[in-house]
């Protein structure tokens, strides 16, 4: 009889506490992406310039780029729960603040802004926090099933916002779509009431700055952490088309504001789909070359995306981009969560939270600056080919992420990321 364990799709979901737990990130995932659409279509509605969508990811990261850093390391000190229930309370706030101003006659583009600025800085701390609370709910045998499904509710969350803030938006205007987002956010942290942690993390002195660099210097002396975290920055900066996708639905796909959140929501359903197959398939072991082609793959989904001029072309273009990114995404949490101590555990998220950002963000206005110099689908083909050469450098540049595996366990894990 084999030794290798059956692999099991459904371990995570018998835990009541991981229930609780991706409900809980399903409805925030659903309220953030709805709100960070009706902004984006907001926005581009009142300037009509590619310049000012870029301009939304300037005003997100910036003021958030330090703040992360301090809200990983107050993961590491206070209750993990605590904080990812709290940090829901300033956008909910900031979404009530747009529905008073849109019932009062119109909203202001610095209120847009506004709302930008206070989410970014509240996902500083509830990020860090509820991944790294996930470890506690979830054994290590079930993680990496966990890590999978909880990228597949995410990704269906993220299919449902843009999607339902698209048609709200279409039928009944921009208020519609954000009752619904504050809905949605409610839900969620009355669903994170009912995780239950077996070991709460206990309060730990207090976050200072030794704390913070100790978590930057555990990511930078690990070339597999850094270059997989580097990985992804550079090739999303460069290859990551959302900010224009208002101009590809109204200027070059004649979609109007229905098409854009079909558009918008593809790319999540095409994330669904791969993540819904990983969860059925066993883990991946070869992780880190698995990762380098996912990458690659999105490149190339990209600069289909870019030339596509038939709004079912660019549908499935993009759905392909967010299956090759999804398999990054697997890939990338997976090490980071298990090469990683639980004391350090929401430094290191931080870390990573800071390159996401940066990749996102950062990414949306590199796409405004080259869009409004050359035209959108210059910047987006760029782009896409931008992606391709950043993963030739990683590839030829750090040998131990293209020979890492994920199926060491324990200590072994971490020193596996030591290169």
């Amino acid at each position: 009889m084999s030794s290798i364990p059956r692999h099991d799709p459904g371990a995570a979901l018998r835990l009541p506490a991981f229930r609780a737990y991706v409900l809980a990130r399903a409805t925030s995932g659903a309220a953030m992406t709805v709100v960070q659409a009706a902004i984006a279509w907001q926005v581009y509605e009142i300037s009509g310039s590619t310049l000012q969508l870029g301009l939304i990811g300037l005003v997100r990261f910036v003021p958030a780029l330090g703040v992360s850093l301090v809200g990983g390391a107050a993961a590491d000190v206070y209750d993990r729960r605590r904080l990812t229930l709290l940090a829901q309370v300033a956008p909910l706030l900031a979404t009530f603040a747009v529905l008073g101003a849109i019932a009062g006659g119109g909203v202001p583009l610095w209120w847009l802004y506004a709302v930008v600025l206070v989410s970014g800085l509240a996902s500083s701390f509830e990020n860090p926090a509820r991944q790294a609370l996930l470890p506690q709910i979830v054994p290590r045998e079930a993680f990496a099933n966990a890590i999978t499904v909880n990228s597949t509710v995410q990704s269906l969350s993220f299919v449902t916002g843009p999607a339902v803030a698209g048609v709200l938006i279409g039928w009944s205007g921009e208020g519609a779509a954000y009752a619904a987002a504050a809905g949605c956010t409610l839900v969620s942290m009355a669903s994170m009431l009912f995780v239950r942690v077996a070991e709460p993390s206990a309060a730990r002195g207090r976050v200072t700055v030794e704390m913070i660099r100790e978590g930057v210097s555990f990511v930078w002396r690990r070339p597999v952490l850094l270059g997989a975290m580097t990985l992804d920055m550079f090739a999303v900066i460069l290859g990551g088309a959302k900010a224009l996708l208002p101009v590809y639905a109204t200027d070059i796909l004649h979609a109007g504001p229905v098409g854009y959140g079909i558009l918008s929501g593809s790319l999540e359903v095409g994330a669904l789909a791969m993540s819904g197959l990983m969860i059925w398939l066993p883990p991946v072991r070869r992780t880190g070359r698995v990762l380098l082609w996912s990458v690659a793959a999105y490149g190339l989904a990209t600069i289909a995306f870019g030339l596509a001029r038939s709004f079912p072309v660019a549908v499935v273009a993009y759905a392909l981009v967010g299956m090759s990114d999804q398999v990054s995404v697997v890939m990338r949490q997976t090490t980071i969560q298990l090469a990683t101590p639980d004391a350090l555990r929401g430094r290191v998220t931080a870390v990573n939270s800071v390159f996401i950002s940066a990749s996102n963000q950062l990414g949306m206005v590199e796409s405004g600056l080259v869009a409004a110099a050359t035209g959108a689908t210059f910047a987006v083909v760029s782009g896409g080919a931008g992606c391709l050469a950043v993963v030739a450098f990683i590839a030829a540049r750090v040998p131990a992420l293209r020979r890492y595996r994920t199926d060491a366990a324990g200590e072994d894990a971490v020193a596996l990321a030591a290169g």
